[in-house]
């Protein structure tokens, strides 16, 4: 295990990036050094949904920082999220979230070990 020094790290906004999944994303942290975990800033966009997928080998919570969503984990009944709220999602488990109301659905996705692309499955039926 590596050990990394103590540090304060300020990620640059203009590092946000769109995915294919349908959301913005700012990597808060994804570091090889540090394997087990990852920070990223997610951004749905005012009544938008993201495509439903899943990760391999990797947990991942989200949470909710502005707007209101509602959260597709697993085949559960949907949920309404709002600031405040913590949605844990097993590795290999299929999520989407959709941003309810006028503005963006802001949360940061936790990622235990740390994410990486390919352990991204893209699960929808083509539109």
């Amino acid at each position: 295990m590596t050990t990394i020094p103590p540090r304060v790290h300020h990620p640059d906004e203009s590092m946000e990036f769109f995915t294919d999944e349908g959301c913005a994303i700012l990597e808060t942290w994804n570091r090889p050094e540090d394997e087990a975990v990852s920070i990223a800033r997610a951004r749905v966009p005012a009544r938008q949904t993201t495509r439903l997928h899943r990760l391999h080998g990797i947990e991942e919570r989200y949470l909710i920082v502005s707007g209101c969503g509602q959260v597709e984990v697993g085949g559960h009944v949907p949920t309404l999220v709002q600031s405040g709220d913590l949605v844990y999602i097993p590795a290999g488990c299929t999520q989407r979230i959709t941003s309810l109301g006028e503005e963006d659905l802001v949360f940061f996705a936790i990622c235990t070990p740390r994410f990486v692309p390919e352990a991204y499955e893209d699960v929808e039926e083509p539109r």
